[in-house]
């Protein structure tokens, strides 16, 4: 009996440890430049390349995590962690229940401000717009869009200033999209439009600004560097 219950038990793991090995099989790590900056780190379906499955980190000049959490067939499920360049923990956010469970208080500097399309007085609660991944990781689709009106071969990049600023309704959604293009050396002075429908569903969502507790009209300007390729943040 021993020996027929050892059989057993050698039999049993090995059909899991033959599971646990197919399972592994079904997913392949792959890695993307998000931009300049930043890489992302996944695992997509073996039957569908494009489907990410699995683990997922987004790295800025590889060492630092400013996104991590996991997709599901090609979705983000779960709780995701947001942070930002120094790696602080700024928000977590629920995607199965499409909740904040934390959001940190914001450091605003020149790289990222917000404005407000109404006045408001003192003991008036105000809240600004929010983005799902900030402080870096939401914005970046924003960046990378974009690209430089002129040839950049013979130009000194760092000769210029720019900056995008977002136009978000009281419904929470990007209502516009500019970037304010700046040069003196160059005597460049220029403002340029996308369309918005260029971005996808998720990247044209907000949780809107609001004026006690009443959703208004807002804007977001985030600072940048000109590249070659086009625009980066830090």
């Amino acid at each position: 009996m021993a020996k027929i219950i050892c059989v057993k038990n050698i039999f049993f793991l090995f059909i899991s440890c033959y599971s646990i090995s197919c399972f592994a099989q079904e997913t392949i790590e792959r890695k993307n430049r998000l931009s300049d900056s930043v890489i992302e780190r996944f695992y997509v379906q073996k039957s569908s390349p494009e489907v990410k499955d699995g683990p997922y980190k987004a790295i800025f000049r590889r060492k630092t995590v400013i996104a991590s959490g996991n997709f599901t067939k090609g979705k983000k499920t779960g709780i995701w962690d947001f942070y930002d360049t120094d790696g602080k923990r700024y928000q977590t956010f629920n995607y199965d229940e499409q909740s904040f469970t934390y959001v940190a208080r914001l450091d605003t500097t020149d790289d990222l401000r917000f404005l407000f399309d109404e006045k408001f007085k003192k003991g008036d609660t105000v809240t600004r717009p929010l983005k799902i991944g900030e402080p870096y990781y939401g914005y970046i689709p924003f960046v990378t869009i974009f690209r430089l009106p002129f040839d950049s071969y013979d130009v000194n990049t760092d000769a210029f200033q720019a900056e995008i600023e977002l136009l978000i309704s009281p419904l929470g959604r990007l209502a516009e999209y500019k970037v304010h293009l700046i040069s003196q050396y160059y005597q460049y002075d220029h403002t340029i439009s996308l369309d918005v429908n260029l971005f996808s569903e998720e990247d044209r969502t907000f949780l809107p600004a609001t004026l006690n507790h009443k959703r208004i009209l807002s804007r977001v300007f985030i600072k940048c560097f000109v590249t070659r390729n086009g625009l980066d943040f830090f």
